[in-house]
């Protein structure tokens, strides 16, 4: 088969002939039909954030395909079926897992880190993991669903609490927080979308957002807008998708006294935020990963249903031998997603 090799940090992929996988005995061989473009891929090609596993390493962790081959105790999926693979896998027995919190796993596996990934024609999966993708999602795009569209969801729902009247800021309206901001208008919120791209504000309220911030706009601060459009006290909740300590804090201070404030965003960096505030104010501060199994099948019914978009947030197409050109889109921050076509 062909697949997108990382050989190291600082260097494009490598599209390259890779041995076909072979699925072990409670595994599914699936040809890769897409593979979501993420941020996180950026995070071990540019900044040299390790991947568990060393490389040579084949990434991608948000895939689609079509069921290949079944190993030999594999009775839940057949041959042809077509399935969605998240971007996580628990290993079901530990505290985490045994606790209903299966996506902050201690022993989890994650496609593209962990474990080999799906920038390639095929990539092996435990059965028990895979979810069926009904047929009114197309395989294509329906592919982001495994990062981009349920890592939104778990953040919105079971991180924040949205709660119908609430009001949500979302910081960075990119492919997760543009899902933000349509998971947030779903629960009921009233959505004031943050971010310095213009297109971008103009996708989020499309999708629901009820106002729109562009930080290169306000001089007195984003906190100050956000505290204008409500009445002074401030946001319910404030939910950053960026990965920047800087708008971290600017989304701690738009909050109001009691005030929640998620973090989706990935840093390695520190944060400083006000002890005392946290205190006296009764801050909250919580982060989200990715999404729990449990979830999946609700976020694929809202997109079956049509409750949420999903084809339309796909900006952008490229073959596996044009993936560093889909990367090179991604660092530029255009569209809102792009995927890795493999057929």
């Amino acid at each position: 088969m062909r697949a997108a090799v990382f050989y190291e940090a600082h260097a494009p992929l490598q599209t390259q002939d890779w041995p076909t996988p072979t699925p072990a005995d409670d595994e599914i061989l699936v040809r890769v039909a897409a593979c979501g473009l993420c941020h996180t891929d950026l995070h071990y090609i540019d900044h040299g954030v390790p991947t568990a596993k060393q490389p040579p390493l084949i990434l991608g962790h948000e895939a689609t395909g079509v069921v290949a081959q079944t190993g030999a105790r594999v009775t839940q999926v057949k041959e042809g079926d077509r399935v969605l693979l998240p971007a996580v896998l628990p290993c079901g027995s530990c505290f985490a897992c045994r606790t209903g919190r299966e996506n902050i796993c201690l022993r989890m596996r994650m496609f593209g880190n962990d474990i080999n990934g799906a920038f390639a024609g095929y990539v092996t999966a435990p059965a028990k993991d895979i979810f069926i993708l009904p047929d009114e999602i197309p395989l294509v795009e329906g592919c982001i669903i495994a990062d981009a569209v349920t890592t939104p969801f778990h953040a919105v729902k079971n991180r924040a609490e949205v709660r119908p009247g609430d009001t949500v800021a979302v910081y960075g309206c990119g492919g997760v927080g543009l899902n933000v901001v349509q998971f947030a208008r779903l629960a009921g919120a009233i959505v004031i979308a943050v971010d310095v791209a213009e297109e971008k504000l103009a996708h989020a309220t499309r999708l629901g957002a009820s106002a729109v911030i562009n930080p290169r706009s306000e001089p007195a601060g984003v906190g100050k807008a956000v505290r204008k459009l409500t009445a002074g006290m401030g946001a319910d909740i404030a939910i950053e998708a960026i990965g920047n300590p800087v708008t971290m804090r600017d989304a701690f201070s738009a909050l109001r006294p009691g005030g929640r404030l998620v973090v989706i965003g990935y840093s390695d960096q520190e944060v400083a935020l006000n002890a005392g505030r946290v205190m006296y104010r009764e801050m909250e501060i919580r982060g989200s990963l990715g999404c729990r199994p449990v979830d999946y099948p609700r976020v694929i019914e809202l997109a079956r249903a049509g409750r949420i978009e999903v084809a339309s947030l796909v900006t952008a197409r490229y073959s596996l031998d044009e993936i560093n050109a889909g990367l090179d889109t991604l660092r530029a921050g255009r569209g809102i997603r792009s995927v890795v076509v493999m057929a």
